[in-house]
């Protein structure tokens, strides 16, 4: 994408979200149902209201507000043209987003002095959303070739916000190679007292004339077995929980964000380390009883 292009997108850009615009309030002349709609001029801008703030003021499309900057002056009266759900933001969780989104040129007539310098304007950030797949930091580093003095880079990087949430991903790494290694071991011993319950049956398999590694071959497709419904069993739980988990704190909080979310990627790990595991311990603790001689597993 070159700078021209890249210009040209932004100047096509005729919705932003408006931070500095607080001071929302249906407008006393307002009509309150869409069936109003057709008494509201023509001419009244139109703007987009977060859901948060709709059902706090009783808002409706076709609804009149008046909407200012946070010291109150230049209100301005905005036809509601639709009601948007705000994107879901971690840090500003259990926060009710009470929002508007507005036209550029009605941002600049609200926000700029009356003084102002027309072409003056800057702004701190813009957040740019690529189509599906494309690679987000191809694209910055493409951004960062043309146009100096632009610093873009992913969501995913996005400086000192990000921070408290890599600490947050490492810690959740912690825990769960902390639980993996625990869950093995208690695997393991609950294996062994499992198998040592079926020493007599190996015992009289040993004494019919089956190897030692015909047994274990039998052990090794008994675990596979087990070890796949177990991971089967558990996706099924994990997907059922998430619906449940995040149904419940967006009730709580109020938000859109997924608070859990199992994604093939998820499910493969899961499943890559879930069998294996349940396999090698199976197997160890077959291997151990195996070692015994035949007569002292069959008690004879």
């Amino acid at each position: 994408m070159t700078a021209t292009r890249l210009a040209g997108l932004l100047a096509l850009l005729v919705i932003v979200l408006a931070p500095v615009v607080v001071v929302l309030a249906p407008s006393p002349a307002s009509a309150q149902t869409a069936t109003a709609t057709a008494a509201t001029p023509a001419d009244i801008p139109a703007v987009l209201v977060s859901r948060q703030a709709a059902a706090a003021l009783d808002l409706s499309v076709g609804s009149v507000v008046q909407v200012a900057p946070p010291d109150g002056s230049r209100a301005r009266d905005f036809r509601v043209a639709g009601i948007y759900e705000p994107t879901p933001d971690p840090s500003r969780l259990g926060n009710a987003i009470h929002a508007v989104r507005l036209h550029l040129p009605d941002v600049l007539a609200l926000t700029n002095p009356p003084d102002a310098v027309r072409g003056a304007e800057s702004v701190d950030a813009i957040n740019i959303r690529l189509t599906p797949g494309a690679d987000a930091a191809a694209f910055a580093r493409d951004v960062n070739a043309r146009l100096p003095g632009v610093a873009a880079r992913p969501a995913t990087d996005a400086g000192a916000a990000a921070g408290p949430f890599r600490v947050l991903e490492r810690f959740h790494l912690a825990i769960a190679i902390v639980t993996i290694i625990a869950s093995t071991v208690f695997l393991v011993a609950l294996t062994v007292m499992l198998v040592d319950e079926r020493r007599e049956t190996v015992g009289v398999l040993r004494l019919i004339g089956l190897p030692t590694s015909r047994v274990l071959v039998q052990v090794l497709l008994e675990g596979v077995l087990v070890a796949g419904v177990g991971s089967v069993f558990g996706l099924a739980l994990s997907l059922v929980s998430e619906g449940l988990i995040n149904r419940f704190f967006q009730w709580r909080y109020d938000t859109a964000l997924l608070f859990v979310q199992v994604t093939p990627s998820v499910a493969l790990t899961c499943v890559l380390i879930a069998i294996p595991l349940g396999v090698s311990a199976t197997v160890v603790a077959s291997w151990l009883l195996l070692r015994r001689n035949a007569l002292r597993l069959a008690r004879r």
